[in-house]
């Protein structure tokens, strides 16, 4: 068969019984690993919200902003609400270690904060979009603004979605050929 076309991929690595065997690992140590994973990613994903988040409250006190239209004002509250829900979503994975501290929950903690975690970055992709489209619409008009806020839009379903299903699959990376 040739690689690549009807190759059948190797099941996710994802068990204890591999992890013990492969790596000597513990499942409690493979949640501990996880779980720090996980903190160093959203550690790179919160201070780019919060930013965004800081500067879109500030926003609404300027003065060119009584001057913006019906449709600039609904994006621009639509983004300011994902903002808030990113930062939100982002953030929960460290309220719920604390509130599960020292209680041998470490597996489900790890759980729910992976589900927190692809949450924020979905609506992580909607709020930068949505700014993208704001700031582009008062700067070159709405028609160039959607045209190029759709074209984003795609490259972030390439990058956050299609590359790694891909990787998933076993295919090699777009880079490799």
């Amino acid at each position: 068969m040739v690689a690549g076309i009807g190759a059948v991929s190797p099941p996710p690595v994802c068990d204890d019984a591999w992890n013990t065997e492969h790596r000597a690992e513990a499942p409690l140590q493979r949640a501990d690993r996880n779980f720090a994973e996980l903190l160093q990613e959203l550690r790179v994903a919160q201070t780019g919200v919060q930013i965004l988040f800081a500067f879109l409250l500030t926003l609404s006190f300027m003065d060119r902003f009584a001057g913006i239209d019906a449709f600039q004002r609904g994006v621009y509250v639509f983004t300011l609400v994902a903002s808030a829900t990113t930062a939100a979503l982002l953030i929960a994975p460290v309220a719920v270690h604390r509130l599960l501290f020292q209680r041998g929950r470490k597996r489900e903690l790890v759980r729910a904060g992976h589900r927190l975690a692809l949450a924020g970055l979905l609506t992580l992709v909607a709020t930068m979009l949505a700014g993208v489209l704001l700031v582009l619409d008062v700067v070159i008009g709405r028609v160039a603004a959607v045209s190029v806020t759709a074209a984003l839009a795609g490259m972030f379903v390439t990058l956050w979605v299609g590359l790694p299903f891909r990787l998933r699959r076993g295919g090699p990376p777009p880079m490799d050929r």
